[in-house]
């Protein structure tokens, strides 16, 4: 049987692991290599004081691949491994909530910024439905074209700014293609009225793990890989010999890398110079997840919220973690978590960052300071792909190369696609598949 290395052990290295043993692959010729003392990557969690997050931003666990979900539970424990939730998701718009998406809950907003989205958005999608035109290249000119001044102004430019930390004309429109339904007009005009609407509706539901956070289910893949996974141990050096490639000097039939794309010139000496700064100058954001323990008994009934507006402080998006599962915070007590993020390159400042958030939130009046435990924060360099005009074809000089040298790239970041957990196990899955048709 061929002998077969993953590079990393996040979601998609165990995921692709735990695929090709179920298909008949034995562990003893599976290596996983993971630089980390214990696997996960971005779907790892903490447990503070008895305060439950995860490192990456707030995931939930949801699919329209039923059978990836379904799996997903069951390597997790199955079903009563999970807490189930109805999604409660807000926009804090000064002191009110927003119902999600926007363009449902514009009935919610002051009476000028109402008839400020209602009429822009109408006027987008007459000039849409008259002159027949396409979606724009950039994505700031997207927003205004698919949802008109009115949205863009009160809502999505100030929020997608926080998130990108980058004029919105930088990045290409590439990336909402496919994931941002279109609303029915019909609905918009409803929601401007105060008729409530829904959007979104496929997330209605989503699980969480009861205990120790989302990398219960990283945890229940790594559980079947104990003796293939290889901890601590960074991949310091990869070659293609001949039909096979060695990874650190030892020699594989099969390579299979998760790695970010920007760090593998570091790994593969005999790299063209021109594919490796293809690789390097691949734009990404890293993101802050920040822990709020709070001295409350209970929460409203929120999953997330999205604060748009710059008095709301750095965050972005607020996690309720406490609602997500209830053991995620000790009994009588609750929790928030921050999503802060920053471009791929650059640091973080120092403690004025959590002051800033709570500072934040005590103005978003989502919490009061007096209700504050601690604070704890953790960060991951690579969160968000950033498309910019030069990402298509970054992406297809670092992919092609690494085919060409016999490594199969796969993964959030080992491609530099924007999946979800989810997609990342079917993109796992259906490699797994090919793989196996091969051995």
């Amino acid at each position: 049987m061929a002998k077969i290395a993953i590079l990393g052990a996040g979601v998609s290295g165990l995921a692709l692991a735990r695929f090709l043993v179920q298909g008949g692959v034995s562990p003893s010729n599976l290596t996983i290599f993971e630089s980390g003392s214990e696997p996960g990557g971005l779907c790892r969690s903490k447990v503070i004081d008895g305060f439950t997050y995860d490192v990456s931003g707030g995931h939930i666990l949801f699919s329209k691949d039923q059978e990836a979900m379904d799996w997903m539970k069951a390597e997790t424990g199955g079903q009563g491994a999970f807490d189930e939730r109805n999604r409660q998701t807000k926009i804090r718009f000064e002191d009110r909530w927003v119902h999600y998406p926007f363009e449902n809950g514009i009935g919610d907003l002051p009476d000028e910024a109402n008839f400020d989205c209602l009429t822009g958005y109408v006027h987008a999608w007459h000039q849409r439905s008259s002159d027949g035109s396409t979606a724009p290249d950039t994505f700031g000119k997207w927003v205004q074209w698919r949802f008109g001044d009115g949205i863009a102004k009160h809502f999505m430019d100030p929020y997608n700014e926080k998130i990108w930390k980058r004029d919105l004309d930088f990045l290409t429109s590439d990336w909402v293609a496919g994931r941002v339904p279109d609303a029915p007009i019909e609905d918009v005009i409803r929601a401007g009225i105060g008729i409530r609407t829904e959007g979104y509706t496929h997330q209605s539901v989503f699980y969480y793990p009861k205990t120790r956070g989302f990398q219960s289910i990283t945890d229940g893949l790594a559980a079947g890989m104990v003796g293939s996974i290889r901890l601590n141990t960074p991949v310091q050096e990869v070659r293609q010999r001949g039909e096979s490639v060695t990874v650190n000097g030892e020699e594989f039939d099969l390579c299979v890398s998760t790695l970010p794309l920007t760090y593998t010139p570091i790994i593969f000496p005999e790299m063209p110079t021109d594919t490796a700064k293809a690789m390097t100058e691949l734009e990404y954001n890293g993101i802050a997840s920040i822990l709020v323990a709070l001295d409350r008994p209970e929460h409203p009934d929120l999953s997330w919220i999205y604060l748009p507006h710059e008095s709301q402080g750095p965050a972005n998006r607020v996690t309720y973690m406490s609602n997500y599962a209830t053991l995620n915070a000790p009994e009588g007590k609750t929790s928030l978590m921050a999503e802060v993020t920053w471009p791929g390159g650059q640091q973080l400042p120092g403690e004025q960052l959590e002051k800033d958030v709570l500072a934040g939130f005590v103005n978003a009046g989502i919490m009061k300071a007096d209700e504050v435990l601690f604070t704890h924060r953790s960060t991951a360099d690579h969160a968000y792909v950033v498309f910019d005009a030069m990402y298509g074809k970054r992406q297809k000089v670092a992919l092609g190369w690494l085919e060409s040298v016999g490594v199969t790239p796969l993964g959030r970041f080992g491609r530099f696609e924007y999946d979800n957990s989810d997609m990342c196990v079917i993109k796992a899955r259906e490699l797994a598949k090919s793989m196996l048709t091969k051995l």
